[in-house]
């Protein structure tokens, strides 16, 4: 069915917005109890680092899982069952008496389950825009700054107030609300299919018995196609981001606690984050909108090497950055580069690969990625 490019879509770019804000900005979020946890549990910066390292690797792992999924079952039951699963996470984890169970529960069930939305919503976002696909893709990537700036602070108060495990318990409410977002994620075939039904009503039998035939489903559809590996420009976009994301989320998951170390308050500290957020919010719909333009979006490959370049050039520059106004600055810069990599990443792959083959290619990518993800921070952090 040809995409739409607007009327229910938009609900479904609202529901990507806030998945995508949670995915991404939740295990960033939660570092701000690291401290607390630290002290509780008696670890160091490494060992806690592990908790969002965790739930990242599982939200990038995973992702062949959710593609054989989504092909089996669509995209709405399957992000019903992650909301589920991340707010049980969450909770559990509020129960917790050491860092291990914290690791299984906060990392590996809560990034389950928001690998769970993230993916399917991606692929439903695809489905519903081509041509001002650019725009939603940076709309929805907006999700991660606008949450990220929201949820820091707001973790902050919650830890003064009710302790890390009353944070964490209410963050596990919080996260039901991804459930609302899998329940509007309508396929789009089915409005068609009604409409087409009322239109044929008083066709002949014979018309009918056609159009039956048209709809049986193909026999041996793939559940996860990988002879997307014979295109020589997935493998370099793969190659790319396995090296980008060794270092792509070590700022903002070691930040704050450096910051803290560093002398600056804890509101002070945890607001550098917002200052990402806030900086990332009007960077990824402005890539997005230059991204869309006619001269820009048959090249947008280019686009997407300069921001991977600039964000590597913001972090080595951080090591001038000794005091609070030095973070602040680098902060801003970090966010702006950090917003185009999130606004231009999966346009470029679904360039590359073609709707079609999305699915099956996100998965993979986000499977290798993972590694990448999961001994980035700790290593860092060590």
């Amino acid at each position: 069915v040809k995409p739409p490019d607007g009327g229910w879509g938009w609900i479904v770019l609202f529901g990507c917005f806030v998945i995508t804000g949670f995915s991404y900005a939740f295990p960033k979020a939660v570092s701000v109890y690291f401290k607390e946890l630290m002290k509780d549990f008696h670890v160091g910066y490494s060992d806690t680092a592990w908790i969002s390292s965790i739930m990242l690797a599982m939200l990038y792992g995973t992702g062949p899982v959710c593609s054989i999924m989504v092909n089996q079952f669509g995209c709405r039951p399957v992000m019903l069952i992650g909301g589920l699963l991340a707010s049980s996470g969450m909770i559990l984890a509020s129960f917790t008496t050491n860092i291990i169970e914290l690791y299984l529960t906060a990392g590996v069930l809560t990034g389950l389950g928001m690998a769970l939305n993230f993916q399917p919503s991606l692929i439903m976002l695809g489905t519903y825009f081509d041509k001002r696909r650019p725009l939603a893709n940076g709309l929805a990537a907006a999700g991660s700054p606008v949450f990220l700036s929201s949820l820091s602070p707001l973790g902050q108060v919650l830890l003064e107030k009710f302790g890390w495990r009353g944070g964490f318990l209410i963050m596990g409410g919080l996260l039901l609300n991804c459930c609302t977002c899998g329940a509007v994620m309508r396929p789009l075939d089915m409005g068609m299919k009604r409409k087409t039904e009322k239109a044929q009503d008083n066709t002949t039998d014979g018309t009918k018995k056609a159009k039956k035939a048209k709809k049986k489903p193909k026999k041996g559809k793939k559940l996860l196609d990988f002879s997307i590996f014979s295109n020589r420009g997935f493998i370099i976009y793969t190659i790319s981001k396995f090296i980008l994301v060794l270092g792509l989320f070590v700022p903002p998951i070691l930040l704050v606690n450096y910051a803290k170390d560093t002398g600056v308050p804890d509101t002070e500290a945890a607001f550098l984050l917002s200052i990402i957020g806030f900086i990332d919010i009007f960077a990824r719909p402005a890539c997005g909108m230059v991204a869309g333009l006619k001269w820009v979006r048959p090249h947008v490959a280019y686009l997407f090497s300069f921001s991977m370049l600039f964000n590597g050039l913001t972090d080595i520059c951080s090591a001038r950055a000794s005091n609070y106004t030095g973070l602040v600055i680098f902060c801003v810069f970090f966010g702006i580069s950090y917003g185009m990599v999130g606004a231009l990443q999966f346009e470029v792959l679904m360039a590359i690969v073609g709707s079609q083959k999305f699915s099956s290619a996100i998965g993979l990518v986000l499977l290798i990625e993972a590694f990448a993800v999961l001994i980035g921070p700790p290593s860092a952090g060590r």
